[in-house]
């Protein structure tokens, strides 16, 4: 019996199949770290809340996420500098308005900026195809005003599509996605009559789902991290492999957290050259030069 719902993005290729590869260090295992900076609409739209149920006008929640831009990227972004680690920021574009001190900050660290919306009030869910279009566009219209290139990497707010969000962002320009965690490597999606690249992203090694959606505690996220590492650096012995790791500004920027977090880049740090440090377009590069290397 056929699913009612085909899977027509991407085909079928175990683990066991793959191109052999190194990853430009040497290296078999890449890794990368996403860091989200956020804007929302307070009281309006979605929102990442500590406490729930709380009425408008909402300051807790409100104000717990304002630490995030005023005090915690700035520390996760000088941190993961400690450990020679360029953050993928995960970036609402109102942030260049709302909080340009920490966009400045994070250009200066050699973040890439890889497009997340215009603020994370907002869902490509329940959109058309040409207000999604137009969406994804003007996300990549600003971060290209800004920083003078045009993003490669795209992650949706809320990780929603819509069955036209491939061919929407590929229409942009966008190259990868960082939203799906379907295998341990790089892998080619159907967007319309083009494609593109999914880098694993960190479902469960994020600090969202893991600990605000599931109440994991700080020295829970940073054991997770470090089994993970230490799990898929041996699996990688004999094939390239990417691993990743999702923080937002105003979760694992909390001081508590942060310093767990730490523990856990030191742990990443022993491996030396045996890990390649690298964003995400450093990685879909090295695909894009022979789209072989992933299925």
């Amino acid at each position: 019996m056929k699913p009612a719902f085909p899977n027509d993005r991407y085909g079928y290729v175990p683990i066991t199949r793959f191109t052999d590869f190194r990853w430009p260090n040497g290296a078999r295992l890449a890794l990368f770290v996403c860091l989200g900076i956020e804007d929302y609409t307070p009281d309006s739209g979605q929102t990442e809340n500590l406490i729930a149920g709380t009425p408008a006008p909402d300051w807790v929640n409100r104000s717990w996420r304002d630490y995030g831009n005023r005090v915690g990227a700035f520390r996760l972004i000088d941190r993961l500098a400690e450990f020679g680690i360029r953050p993928a920021v995960l970036l609402n574009t109102a942030v260049y308005d709302t909080a340009p001190d920490l966009i400045a900050h994070a250009r200066a660290a050699g973040a890439e900026m890889i497009g997340h919306g215009l603020t994370n009030s907002h869902s490509l869910a329940g959109m058309g195809p040409d207000e999604e279009a137009a969406y994804v566009g003007a996300v990549a219209d600003r971060i290209e005003a800004e920083e003078g290139r045009r993003p490669g990497g795209w992650s949706s707010m809320w990780l929603a599509h819509t069955p036209t969000t491939l061919a929407s962002l590929r229409g942009a320009g966008y190259r990868y996605l960082l939203d799906l965690h379907l295998d341990d490597r790089p892998v080619w999606l159907k967007a319309g009559d083009d494609r593109i690249l999914a880098l694993p992203y960190g479902l469960e090694l994020n600090d969202s789902s893991t600990v605000i959606g599931r109440n994991a505690s700080a020295a829970d996220f940073e054991w997770m991290i470090v089994d993970a590492f230490d799990e898929m650096r041996a699996a990688a012995a004999h094939q390239p492999l990417v691993m990743s790791i999702v923080v937002h500004s105003f979760i694992s920027g909390q001081p508590f957290r942060l310093r767990a977090l730490t523990r856990a880049l030191e742990h990443i740090a022993g491996a030396g050259d045996a890990v390649w440090l690298a964003t995400p377009a450093e990685i879909a590069a090295v695909i894009e030069e022979d789209p072989r290397r992933a299925p």
